[in-house]
């Protein structure tokens, strides 16, 4: 891993008793500082991965066994705020093996809903779009898919969905109207859920 494979987000203040390192997907950088604001959390520290890897799941668990390995001797401890996310079970694995925590779920979306909660609604056909994933649509969905390009594809990625939700981590006016418009640009039917941070909120407070 280079060195600029991690992003120090709001400036690491590293060795002391009771620092806590957060090693964080880059797409999560905004509402964790903003709960470190709100709870004034000053004993977390911040370090991301590039939000891309949301796109390459992959990628996700290497890059954090070497971040916990660069930085395991400056911290207390090390909190890695991933869900699964698409790798399979391995980053499960590999904090268990590296002897860190870390969010429990599937995915981001399940946990901003708390994972209870999403497991029981069990919406097989629903696309999610987070705070993070309305601001970068055209960045990470439109764009990767091809579909600036070849609309056509709309078809092949999202025949099967019937509705897009998003899943508000914020009461933003501006965010819910680009939102619509991504679901109309999808095809796809369109619900507003708030959510906030849910068990994102609620893992952090734990540290």
């Amino acid at each position: 891993m280079t060195d600029d494979t991690t992003l120090t987000i709001d400036g690491l203040t590293p060795t002391g008793e009771g620092r806590v390192l957060l090693l964080a997907c880059g797409a999560l950088a905004h509402e964790i500082i903003a709960l470190k604001k709100t709870h004034g959390w000053d004993h977390l520290d911040l370090q991301c991965l590039p939000a891309i890897f949301h796109n390459h799941p992959e990628k996700i668990t290497p890059a954090i066994e070497d971040a916990v390995t660069k930085y395991r001797a400056d911290y207390a401890s090390i909190f890695v705020v991933y869900a699964d996310c698409g790798t399979g079970g391995q980053l499960f694995e590999k904090c268990n093996e590296l002897g860190v925590s870390m969010v429990e779920g599937p995915h981001c979306y399940s946990f901003f809903e708390t994972n209870a909660a999403f497991e029981a609604r069990d919406e097989m056909t629903a696309f999610y779009l987070t705070d993070f994933l309305v601001r970068q649509f055209d960045a990470f969905v439109w764009e990767p898919l091809g579909l600036d390009r070849h609309p056509a594809l709309r078809d092949m990625y999202f025949g099967n969905y019937t509705k897009l939700i998003y899943q508000a981590q914020t009461d933003n006016a501006d965010l819910q109207a680009k939102a619509a418009s991504c679901a109309t640009r999808l095809g796809l039917d369109y619900e507003y859920r708030f959510t906030g941070y849910g068990d994102l909120e609620t893992s952090l407070a734990q540290l």
